[in-house]
């Protein structure tokens, strides 16, 4: 349920009045909470568990009623980041998963509240949910960023990080300050500043995995701009031994989140092409684990299966 188009930036800015769900929320509105239950209480219902809730932790479970403590009350010292999910949406699932975890890396510098939007659909109104997930950011108590649909675990930290200079938090520098010019350059959509930084990274240090993650994730972004994913993907349906068209529903698919299928997709290509084809779909392939970065289970899983398919 993700938007259907993929423009050279994911991230759309938010402008959004809450005035009308400040102050005190209708009396019928449920109001039971996590963090008024206990640490031992489970998510509402529509939304995947994992990580524990209570007073002061990483993740909240946000209602109608608790809209002004845990969210705009709460911004005010601390950004939160408010998850719009529901149960029954694939992407709501497996994403809410990996936001759960970064909150609780973080350690506090940030709040996941976390929205059912079956249960709660005047929030969902009020933030103009078009889609779902949907994530946005609050500050001050105002929004200052969103973006729908899922995005890749590296371009996640990096709005993240934003998100927390937003807040006035410190956020670590990285070891060489030329990478931090190129990820702005890559968030503010400057593709071309941002390959030349990049570049200049790996001319003196090629081994530099965040240089390379950002080069291939400028790659990824050059070659989906301006596609309508529902086409190309119906397009790679229709022709399972197209190439082009198997490498971009394969782009695609990773900038949606659904990676995993991606590598799935071009795994089996490799084993039904030969010659410079299926030399030019495991570059490809390669590329793509690039973005997500060695550490990422689904690429050692998937880097397993080309090497079956290879030999």
């Amino acid at each position: 349920m993700s938007d259907p188009r993929i423009t050279s930036s994911i991230f759309t800015r938010g402008a959004v009045d809450l005035s009308a769900l400040r102050g005190t929320a209708p009396a019928s509105t449920r109001s039971t909470t996590p963090a008024q239950a206990g640490p031992s209480s489970g998510p509402p219902s529509g939304l995947p568990g994992g990580v524990a809730t209570g007073g002061g932790a990483a993740v909240v479970d946000v209602t109608e009623a608790t809209l002004q403590s845990e969210v705009l009350e709460r911004s005010m010292a601390t950004p939160v980041v408010v998850f719009f999910g529901a149960a029954g949406y694939p992407e709501s699932e497996q994403f809410a998963p990996v936001l759960e975890r970064l909150a609780a890396e973080d350690g506090g510098a940030w709040v996941l509240a976390r929205v059912d939007v079956q249960e709660n659909p005047r929030i969902a109104q009020m933030f103009q949910v078009q889609a779902i997930p949907t994530v946005y950011a609050v500050v001050g108590g105002r929004p200052v960023d969103a973006f729908p649909g899922v995005v890749p675990e590296a371009q996640l930290r990096q709005w993240l990080g934003a998100v927390l200079k937003a807040g006035g938090a410190t956020v670590a520098e990285p070891e060489d300050p030329r990478l931090d010019e190129a990820d702005d350059a890559l968030m503010s959509g400057d593709l071309d500043a941002a390959e030349q930084a990049y570049r200049k990274i790996l001319a003196e240090s090629p081994a530099d995995a965040a240089a390379q993650a950002g080069l291939a994730q400028v790659g990824l972004s050059r070659r989906v701009a301006g596609a309508d994913p529902g086409a190309a993907l119906a397009t790679a349906q229709a022709n399972p031994d197209d190439v082009a068209a198997q490498l971009l529903a394969a782009d695609i698919e990773v900038l949606s989140g659904m990676a995993e299928q991606a590598y799935q997709r071009l795994v089996g290509l490799v084993r039904r092409t030969a010659g410079e084809d299926r030399e030019q779909v495991r570059q490809h392939l390669v590329s793509l684990f690039s973005v997500a970065g060695p550490d990422d289970p689904a690429v050692a899983a998937a880097r397993r299966a080309l090497a079956s398919a290879l030999f």
